[in-house]
């Protein structure tokens, strides 16, 4: 297979509506998850939350798949959280790229996870698990966010506890950021479980929800549709299940043109 990634060799070829961007920083967690940074367009504006379209020339062809922008809007560079799929058409290639190498975007950003879907109310889910919660990351160094909702609870599940370690490295990094610490405060609750390997906190989101444990250990209300807002990213199943237990709770599906209680990102799964 022949990748270009470099830069000089993709400036004469880029696609109609496609940017090449450099990337900046690539930080591996585990065999099958890592992060990037690469530079931001002077004139891509995006909502966070929302997703773009990412890829390399492969073959002298374009391959692109829907990634979810982890960095805020405000942000000067674009942050991504992927998986390594094995044989992956874009991640077996996407997963060797170094800084320096060049990663397509396409132009135009869009999503269901915006804070314009969702009605005004107290308390803001955000329901993730492996690779779904990059939309988060964006929305939780968002200062509307914490504008719109007095407590924002994000939850993140994995199978093993290493995987987790990206969640907690945000958490982290905004709590010793001196802007966003004024601007966050106390309002943001990490809630993270594993399902294969024993921690803090184990088991499915779902079932922590259907059982009423995580909001035991959070000391909070059942979700209620006066108070709680939800958003979802995540694999098909838990999709699935947790929009069946929003609705179970009274909750109802909003949309960009229709805002309601909860959003769900149906445009990939991780």
């Amino acid at each position: 297979m022949n990748v270009q990634t470099k830069t000089d060799d993709l400036a004469t070829a880029l696609p109609a509506g496609v940017y090449g961007e450099t990337v900046l920083s690539v930080e591996h967690y585990t065999d099958h998850l890592f992060r990037f940074t690469m530079t931001r367009p002077a004139g891509f504006r995006f909502r966070s939350g929302e997703f773009a379209m990412i890829g390399l020339m492969v073959d002298g062809k374009p391959i692109y798949r829907a990634y979810s922008i982890a960095s805020p809007a405000w942000a000067d560079t674009l942050e991504f959280f992927s998986i390594k799929v094995p044989g992956g058409p874009l991640t077996q290639h996407l997963q060797k790229i170094q800084p320096g190498d060049t990663v397509l975007m396409r132009k135009k950003p869009t999503g269901t996870l915006v804070l314009d879907a969702l009605t005004p109310a107290k308390r803001l889910y955000m329901f993730s698990t492996g690779t779904g919660i990059a939309p988060f990351a964006s929305l939780i160094r968002e200062p509307e966010t914490f504008e719109k909702f007095d407590e924002v609870i994000l939850t993140h599940t994995c199978r093993e506890v290493a995987e987790l370690k990206y969640g907690f490295d945000l958490v982290n990094e905004i709590e010793n950021d001196e802007l966003l610490s004024e601007v966050v405060g106390d309002k943001l609750r990490h809630y993270a479980t594993a399902t294969r390997e024993d921690f803090v906190r184990t088991g499915r989101i779902t079932d922590l929800i259907a059982s009423g444990k995580l909001f035991e250990d959070l000391g909070v209300p059942a979700l209620n549709p006066e108070t709680d807002r939800a958003m979802i990213c995540g694999s098909t199943e838990m999709l699935k299940d947790t929009k069946a237990l929003l609705e179970a709770a009274g909750l109802t599906e909003g949309a960009n043109n229709k805002p309601s209680q909860f959003v769900i990102e149906r445009a990939f799964v991780g």
